[in-house]
């Protein structure tokens, strides 16, 4: 059973500074310049940060207002509008594209449906055989190379054969967009998804005049020994559908929050139900399966079922889970092509849902009381978290991929004594934790199972004479 929104809103609020502070140990200790996240519970909005950097040639802090390149999120506002027109029947999934793209007749794509390119079921090329547009060596495609890519280079597989994720597939379908409307793909979803929702930092194309507002991208670290440098801005020109859009974490909660059950900002229920639903199975190798909706990726993330998107482009990766049942979002956004955006964003949905765990009818100290033993401790093995997580508190290894993995549930056995939770487990199980306090009543040391750490700063003060003999 689904928690109830108000309550998940009133702890992830309650939770949200340590999501904060685990957002940004990861951001260090992963070195990724800067960290654009938003979690949103219904219509409130919890968390709304940013971390770091938006450029690391000039330094200045990044802000939750800067715009992040987020790519094939795009795919997710093209679907949403070829449903909407869907919906008003001047569009059906059924349809062939060259239906409504004349260029395709004739070609080895002209019977590819609007269903299949929204789900890759079409055997469509990906980006085509010259893609270096990627890595900014061209320009991205203008609208005479991408139907000359798609009539010379379109037909990879056949079509339904195989899920194959195709950039020029959604391409097509912004033509498609524009021929039903009379209008550019950009000034129809503009006005009839990005305008409905009031996203005023959000856009389908490159904003030249918003230049000053975007973060800059950032290359990655190939062996973890690299200096990062920027990555400048480009139009995505006949692409925008499949690869343009811009937002910011904030904006993108609230598109996503359009897609909760029973929200009728954008689509109806049968619509949403239909985006969401499997419509590709993605399975290789022996591997565990993944599904792709209509412009949504889904995913099982405990008892949730989540969708979204996740967007590459050069300098920023970005990812944005829904809970449409739930009522939850997480978006995170990163400024640097080898930004762990979709490992945070799941990380943060792991981090709530273990504050929602907590047992009810249990009775625990005040939250006043509790708060004075949290906080971030290191000793010579690593990084180790208290954190006040719904209304109790759990100890956390937040340098560790999966955060609410390895957790202990603490109690409160004195003043100065907590203890570890019995269960199975490698660490010290039913063992104590003991706090000594410095005159001002700071946490001078904890000793957990025996061993002793120190807050983080004091601990890094000390660490070079600690090992020194």
């Amino acid at each position: 059973m689904q928690p109830d929104p108000a309550r998940t809103a009133e702890v992830a609020a309650a939770a949200a500074p340590y999501l904060e502070s685990w957002l940004e140990h990861q951001r260090r200790r992963l070195r990724v310049p800067g960290v654009q996240a938003a979690v949103r519970v219904g219509d409130r909005l919890v968390l709304d940060t940013a971390l770091g950097v938006a450029d690391l040639g000039t330094g200045a802090p990044l802000t939750p207002g800067h715009l992040f390149r987020i790519a094939s999120h795009s795919k997710t506002f093209t679907a949403t509008a070829v449903l909407q027109l869907v919906e008003a029947g001047r569009l059906r999934l059924d349809d062939p594209i060259a239906a409504h793209v004349p260029a395709l007749a004739g070609t080895g794509l002209a019977g590819v449906t609007v269903r299949e390119l929204l789900g890759h079921q079409g055997g469509v090329v990906r980006d085509g055989r010259d893609n270096d547009h990627w890595q900014l060596l061209q320009p991205f495609p203008d609208e005479e190379l991408l139907l000359r890519i798609a009539a010379d280079e379109g037909p990879v597989l056949d079509r339904n054969e195989h899920f194959k994720y195709s950039n020029i597939g959604y391409s097509l379908l912004g033509l498609a967009v524009e021929a039903v409307t009379g209008t550019g793909y950009a000034a129809h979803v503009q006005a009839a998804v990005v305008d409905r929702l009031g996203l005023t930092d959000t856009g389908p194309e490159w904003d030249p005049a918003r230049a000053a507002e975007y973060a800059a991208g950032h290359t990655g670290l190939l062996d973890g020994e690299d200096e990062r440098t920027t990555i400048p801005h480009v139009d995505t020109r006949a692409m925008a559908s499949a690869t343009g859009f811009w937002s910011t974490a904030r904006d993108l909660t609230t598109f996503g929050a359009a897609h909760f059950d029973g929200d009728p900002a954008l689509l109806t229920e049968g619509s949403k139900r239909l985006m969401r639903r499997r419509e590709s199975e993605i399975r290789a190798h022996g591997g565990d399966p993944r599904y792709y909706g209509l412009g949504m990726d889904l995913r099982t993330q405990g008892e949730r079922e989540l969708v979204g998107h996740s967007g590459g482009y050069p300098g920023h990766i970005t990812r944005t889970w829904i809970d449409p049942a739930g009522q939850v979002v997480v978006s995170v956004l990163t400024n640097a092509v080898d930004g762990p955006a979709d490992a945070l964003a799941r990380g943060l949905f792991a981090l709530l849902d273990l504050a929602l765990a907590a047992p009810e009818g249990v009775e625990q100290p005040p939250a006043a009381e509790l708060a004075r033993y949290t906080g971030r401790f290191a000793n010579l093995w690593g990084v180790t978290d208290v954190a006040l997580l719904g209304g109790r508190l759990v100890l956390l290894h937040p340098s560790a991929p999966e955060p609410a993995e390895e957790r202990a549930e603490l109690t409160v056995e004195g003043p100065g004594t907590l203890r570890l939770e019995t269960v199975a487990g490698f660490g010290s199980p039913g063992e104590t934790v003991e706090y000594e306090w410095a005159a001002d009543g700071a946490v001078d040391r904890v000793r957990a199972g025996g061993i002793s750490s120190w807050p983080l700063e004091v601990f890094r003060s000390r660490r070079a004479a600690q090992v020194g003999g």
